[in-house]
């Protein structure tokens, strides 16, 4: 195969030092100025505020990187986390932790499994299928709670979910720490991984190549479900209680993330290491606006431009003929 032009591979290694270094600098300048207006923000008792206000997104956030690292998108993650959370509310005092975590898990890799199956087998866009996924599985959480949310008497998911077990830092930000770990090495260290960038960054060459690729897009969508089932497990054990409303911010907050993080949405560049960037500076910015007391309109105004700046900064546009 022909090497790439050099103007190419120098453009790319902009790309790549670019996505690195503005999460790491928006960072900085943010802790910076959110702790001029308001002291209290630079503190241990905030940071941990933020890790726990961030675990389920930096879960969610995850997920989608995986479905857009293949170039496709879901934009149903939101809802099944919803969803998984419901049910796990449901079922966790009869069939106890293990039971609801199996229930969110199955649940989301379940509905992954039929997002990619639509996409692949019947070619129809992901960002399509998606979106109606979103609203079938908001009727359903709507049918099942009916509008109300679910109490349960076990205590042992709350516990498990908002305790401490390693150096007082709430166990919800060490399971989020650990899959973003996972992910990382399974991303690369894993022909799961490779076959993911490759199928992102070319599908057509990548088939060529010899990837499976109908059985490797279903399986992303499958893991990315799986994650968001696990999501909605940990947000039910957080809150005390399944929502309806549980995953309401999770889509844009998550988008806002992959992006700001370096991950393309074009697919093949980034991962599931800059998402957690990307997730850092969300976090940030979300609660430092709360900390300064910015109203939520304001708050959505923000994060909407954040994500097109990022978009715009992190696509990469030799894959695109014309920009539509």
């Amino acid at each position: 195969m022909a090497d790439r032009p050099a103007s190419a591979v120098k453009t790319m290694g902009d790309l790549d030092l670019r996505t690195i270094i503005l999460p790491l600098v928006a960072i900085v300048v943010l802790i910076a100025y959110f702790t001029y207006i308001n002291p209290l923000f630079f503190s241990s008792a905030n940071a941990l505020n933020i890790g726990r206000q961030s675990a389920v997104l930096l879960m969610v956030a995850l997920a989608g990187t995986v479905v857009i690292l293949i170039g496709s998108i879901d934009l149903s993650v939101g809802a099944l986390v919803t969803l998984a959370g419901i049910l796990a509310a449901l079922t966790v005092d009869r069939f106890g932790v293990p039971g609801a975590i199996l229930t969110g898990v199955g649940v989301g890799a379940l509905v992954g499994l039929i997002n990619g199956s639509l996409v692949t087998m019947l070619r129809v866009p992901s960002f399509l299928v998606t979106l109606g996924m979103l609203s079938i599985l908001s009727g359903v959480t709507n049918q099942i709670s009916q509008g109300q949310s679910i109490l349960f008497m076990d205590s042992l998911l709350p516990d498990i979910v908002n305790g401490s077990v390693v150096l007082g830092v709430p166990n919800v930000i060490w399971f989020a720490l650990i899959a973003t770990a996972v992910l990382t090495v399974v991303a690369f260290r894993t022909k799961l991984g490779r076959y993911l960038y490759a199928l992102g960054g070319g599908e057509i060459v990548a088939a060529h190549a010899g990837v499976p690729v109908t059985f490797y897009k279903i399986l992303a969508f499958v893991l990315a479900g799986a994650i968001c089932g696990l999501a909605g497990v940990m947000l039910t054990g957080q809150v005390g209680a399944g929502t309806p409303t549980a995953g309401g911010s999770l889509l844009l907050n998550s988008i806002a993330a992959v992006v700001m993080g370096g991950t393309a949405l074009s697919g093949g560049i980034g991962g599931p290491h800059r998402t957690f960037l990307g997730v850092l500076v969300i976090a940030i910015l979300t609660n430092g606006m709360d900390v300064t007391e910015v109203n939520s309109f304001t708050q959505d105004i923000v994060k909407g431009v954040v994500i097109i700046l990022a978009v715009s900064l992190t696509i990469d546009r030799s894959k695109y003929l014309f920009i539509k």
